[in-house]
């Protein structure tokens, strides 16, 4: 079952994925993002120590480190 989160502003319905991205250096770093259909990096669930905040003017879920 993918992590999923829906919008208060628009009502629509947002799906967790993580990707590996490559920086200079060769470092390697996994970002997280939300996208409106379920894809093949899907994450079932939130990552440890992170949290789902929502952008007030554009309805856009984000994730964010808990305070």
């Amino acid at each position: 079952m993918a992590f999923s989160v829906k919008s208060k502003k628009s009502g629509k319905t947002y799906f967790l994925h993580s990707k590996e991205v490559k920086l200079k250096g060769d470092r390697k770093q996994n970002i997280y993002y939300f996208a409106g259909e379920a894809g093949s990096n899907v994450l079932a669930a939130l990552p440890a120590g992170y949290e789902v905040v929502e952008n007030e003017r554009t309805g856009l879920p984000m994730l964010r480190k808990n305070k």
